[in-house]
């Protein structure tokens, strides 16, 4: 259906995941341009072993989103056919600190994004374009997200996503750019940032340093393995329904503070004891509270299981194991990121 496919923000974790699912597990043929602007999180080593193993057929475009003409010249050079678009600002304690930057990438590159396809409507059979759960706010101790539930963003990140998922539905409903959308619980897996709470705290318990959570750590979070969010967004793409809104959800709710306790009791098992002999579950420290920190999201998924099949397939159990694995098996990868190598590495070869 689809070969030429613009991944918006290929070089970050997630649509570093989705662009290896695409090329090494599915049928497609067809070619995939990644166009990532290389802010902090974008890091195009993730991908090194696609380019050289797929050739023409994976495509990497240094370019802004927020670049209305660079972003159609994308399109029309490639002749685009389908966008999925990732790229976005993504982390709440950023957003508080400089909300500039969410409101530019977040609102104004997907707005510019869909001025593009509906400049090329002719030829753009899919725009799809992925959200979090945050857009609808703090759940009480009951209850679950559905896709008709009202948008309550309360942090800068979360209201710059829930802007551009209200152009995105106006941009279907209005001039008939044929959309899809997904917004999706707390990804976790293999390439992700280590400023998020799962591979930052990997990563400190196997150095052995402190491990910081906020608050009282009673937040609860939907967890879904990042390949299993690659799959649904797949499936959406193909069978997903014009004008639609799927959540993505990993049917996995956790505490903060017991996400961390899985986390050290794996890391006890596969690496070298601390000096000290003890868990290290002794490393966990409290911190104070991150400004708006919602309680609890939860998300229900029914809607795509029964529509169209999808369904989660790791547990938080199996896949926070494959998680930690992998970052034991990549520290190289870790180091480069932590150091800010990859940094000069990308200096050298796109600056």
């Amino acid at each position: 259906m689809y070969q030429n496919l613009i991944v918006t923000g290929g070089c970050g974790f997630i649509g570093t995941n989705f662009i290896r699912y695409v090329l090494e597990e599915t049928d497609f043929s067809g070619r995939i341009i990644n166009v990532d602007i290389l802010t902090y999180a974008g890091n195009p080593l993730s991908l090194a072993d696609i380019a050289d193993k797929y050739g023409d057929r994976y495509v990497f475009v240094k370019a802004d989103i927020c670049d209305y003409k660079e972003m159609l010249s994308v399109v029309e050079q490639y002749d685009v056919d389908s966008i999925c678009h990732f790229a976005a600002e993504s982390h709440v304690d950023r957003s508080i600190l400089h909300p500039d930057d969410f409101i530019n990438t977040n609102i104004i590159g997907t707005y510019n994004l869909l001025k593009v396809a509906y400049e090329k409507i002719e030829t753009i059979k899919r725009f799809h374009h992925v959200s979090t759960d945050e857009v609808f706010g703090s759940l009480g101790a009951e209850g679950l997200f559905r896709e008709d539930t009202p948008y309550a963003p309360n942090s800068p990140y979360s209201a710059s996503k829930a802007s551009s998922d209200h152009l995105v539905r106006a941009y279907c409903e209005t001039f008939g750019v044929p959309v899809t959308m997904s917004n999706c619980s707390n990804n976790y897996g293999p390439y992700q940032f280590p400023e998020k709470l799962v591979p930052l705290m990997i990563l400190n318990a196997l150095e052995g340093k402190a491990l910081p959570v906020y608050g009282d750590g009673q937040n609860v979070r939907d967890w879904l393995f990042v390949k299993d969010h690659c799959i649904a967004i797949w499936e959406i793409m193909f069978s997903g329904v014009v004008g639609e809104t799927y959540n993505v959800g990993g049917r996995n709710e956790m505490k903060n503070l017991d996400v961390v306790k899985v986390i050290c009791n794996l890391v006890d098992e596969v690496a070298e004891p601390l000096a000290s002999g003890e868990s290290r579950e002794s490393l966990i420290s409290f911190v104070k509270d991150r400004l708006g920190h919602d309680r609890r999201y939860a998300i229900d998924c029914n809607k795509i299981d029964a529509e169209l099949g999808w369904t989660p397939s790791e547990s938080f159990e199996t896949g926070i194991r494959k998680t930690v694995k992998w970052y034991l098996s990549n520290m190289d990868w870790s180091e480069s990121v932590r150091t800010g190598e990859y940094q000069n590495w990308i200096k050298e070869n796109y600056l």
